[in-house]
C-alpha cells in the first residue's frame, strides 16, 4: 500500500495514466516495436478532439514526456525503442 501512495504522488505518472489530452492504448510505451509505438501514438492524436496542437506534434509531445519523466526508470532497451519510435514518428514530418 505504501508503493501506491507513492506512486499516486507523481503528476507524470497521473498524466501518463489519464491524459486529457490523448486517450493512448493501454500499456503503449512498454511494446517492443517502434512503428507500431509510432502508429499508435499518431492515431490516438489524430483521433483526439482535446489537443492543443497539430497531431504529429501531440503525439511526439506525448512521447518525449514520457521518456523524460515517467520513463526515467526505463530499461536501456526499452528506452531504446522509444527513441526508434521517436524517429518513426519524424519520418511522418
Amino acid at each position: 500500500m505504501r508503493q501506491e501512495n507513492k506512486k499516486a504522488k507523481y503528476w507524470s505518472d497521473k498524466i501518463t495514466k489519464y491524459s486529457n489530452a490523448l486517450d493512448l492504448e493501454q500499456g503503449v510505451f512498454t511494446w517492443k516495436n517502434p512503428k507500431n509505438i509510432a502508429r499508435s501514438l499518431m492515431r490516438s492524436a489524430e483521433i483526439s478532439q482535446r489537443r492543443k496542437a497539430k497531431p504529429l506534434q501531440s503525439a511526439m509531445s506525448m512521447l518525449n514526456f514520457y521518456i523524460n519523466r515517467a520513463g526515467k526508470n526505463l530499461l536501456a532497451e526499452q528506452k531504446k525503442i522509444l527513441e526508434q519510435a521517436k524517429i518513426e514518428l519524424k519520418k511522418k514530418l
